[in-house]
């Protein structure tokens, strides 16, 4: 027995709901279908009756429902009592995207080496989809990055949302104005990698614009966006959450818009039956620090992800 698709049963249990349930495990419907499919084959009972809009226990899924749900709570705890927290002396590889950095990285570091002390932390910082690729080679053990591409075998923890802003530094002379898209075009564009989301939602919206020319830079480095932006280069989009400090120099100010950027999505990714037993726990202590920050921030710096 697959205990993901217990874990699944479980869940879209409690949403009633495919297209959420798919959500929330960053999957496709049709993959949460087949996975209860596998399951109503396997115990021989329909456990969901479905409609159009939503799904139900049957009488033979409410009793399944009560052994699932023992059997996942199980399992977790198991994997947690397997791990001598104090003892564990291995290695685990980090990926992180700069956002990250630039936010809640150094508390998540700090409670990762208050709870395990011994363990060895390597990291690397790249673009999303680069750590993706070595994620999925095996090079690295979790990635906490943006949206990615769905993958097989790979299991994600919702970290929440940092909200984005038009930034620009006063040089410009623009901080005072309600500013439209054509405005913005204006000026050089500064935004995440090409490869981003960000850059990508970027000129989405500026598509839907009429004849204007736009200047779009796609940058990896963070540190490189902002001191760009600072020397009155262009305006960017960024999060607040990682520039507080030229915030408060008032070095870099933040705009006024007629139109709402989206905000950076976060998740922390691992391999599916891995070897590290610590990747999915580590990944549950970034969702702590990631709600921590957003319920200390506020957020308009930083949203906590919906709790289950």
């Amino acid at each position: 027995m697959n205990i993901r698709f217990l874990e699944t049963f479980v869940l879209l249990a409690e949403l009633r709901n495919f297209r959420m349930t798919a959500e929330r495990l960053h999957t496709t419907q049709a993959a949460i279908s087949s996975r209860i499919a596998s399951l109503e084959q396997e115990f021989g009972v329909r456990l969901f009756d479905r409609n159009a809009r939503d799904v139900s226990l049957t009488p033979d899924g409410s009793k399944a429902l009560i052994h699932a749900e023992r059997m996942v709570k199980l399992l977790r705890d198991m994997k947690e009592d397997m791990l001598d927290k104090h003892a564990y002396a291995g290695v685990i590889r980090i990926g992180v995207i700069e956002s990250i950095v630039h936010s809640w990285f150094p508390e998540f570091l700090a409670r990762l080496h208050e709870a395990y002390p011994r363990v060895r932390i390597e990291i690397a910082s790249d673009t999303t989809v680069h750590l993706t690729e070595k994620l999925n080679k095996g090079d690295l053990d979790l990635v906490l990055q943006g949206n990615a591409v769905h993958v097989s075998l790979v299991d994600t923890i919702a970290l929440g949302q940092l909200p984005m802003r038009w930034v620009a530094s006063p040089k410009l002379e623009i901080g005072n104005d309600v500013l439209s898209l054509a405005d913005l075009a204006a000026f050089p564009i500064v935004s995440f990698a090409r490869e981003s989301e960000p850059y990508a939602a970027i000129e989405r919206m500026f598509a839907t614009v009429g004849d204007i020319t736009l200047h779009l830079n796609g940058i990896s480095s963070v540190a490189t966006m902002i001191r760009l932006v600072r020397d009155g280069f262009g305006v960017a989009a960024l999060p607040p959450a990682i520039i507080q400090q030229e915030l408060a120099a008032q070095t870099l100010q933040l705009l006024r818009a007629d139109t709402v950027l989206p905000p950076l999505e976060m998740q922390a990714a691992f391999r599916h039956n891995q070897e590290n037993p610590l990747a999915e726990t580590i990944g549950m202590i970034a969702q702590e620090v990631a709600i921590g920050f957003a319920t200390n921030r506020g957020q308009s710096i930083a949203c906590a992800p919906p709790q289950t």
